[in-house]
């Protein structure tokens, strides 16, 4: 199973929008978000994967399940309209090595994560 949420060993983007898994970008949590209702949505989005789980062979079940997953990502500003001001892109989901971030990447030291190395940039 993929995940999206982010380790102690994967490196967030020098403006903290972004943390990297495996040669991608995944969208980070608002930081404007207060501790209480961060801890809230995060307690819910975890719920929500659970009931996902859970829902196996019932697709109505696994609708509304994937559904409460999103709301939250929303919510938390994982997905959704972005929480910079700037007019920056949203590259969520995005390799690192066909973004802006790329120069950045290959700049990161090599056992700083693990990436496999068709993820790291060929120039």
């Amino acid at each position: 199973m993929t995940t999206d949420t982010p380790s102690s060993h994967d490196p967030d983007t020098p403006d903290g929008r972004y943390f990297l898994v495996r040669g991608r970008l995944w969208r980070k949590s608002n930081p404007a978000l207060d501790a209480e209702t961060r801890e809230r949505l995060v307690r819910e989005l975890m719920s929500a994967r659970r009931a996902v789980q859970e829902a196996k062979n019932h697709p109505a079940k696994m609708r509304l399940a994937r559904q409460r997953v999103n709301e939250a990502k929303v919510a938390l500003g994982e997905r959704g309209p972005v929480w910079w001001d700037d007019g920056a892109p949203d590259l969520n989901r995005h390799l690192v090595k066909n973004t802006p971030y790329a120069a950045w990447f290959d700049r990161l030291p090599k056992d700083k994560f693990d990436a496999p190395p068709q993820s790291r940039r060929s120039d």
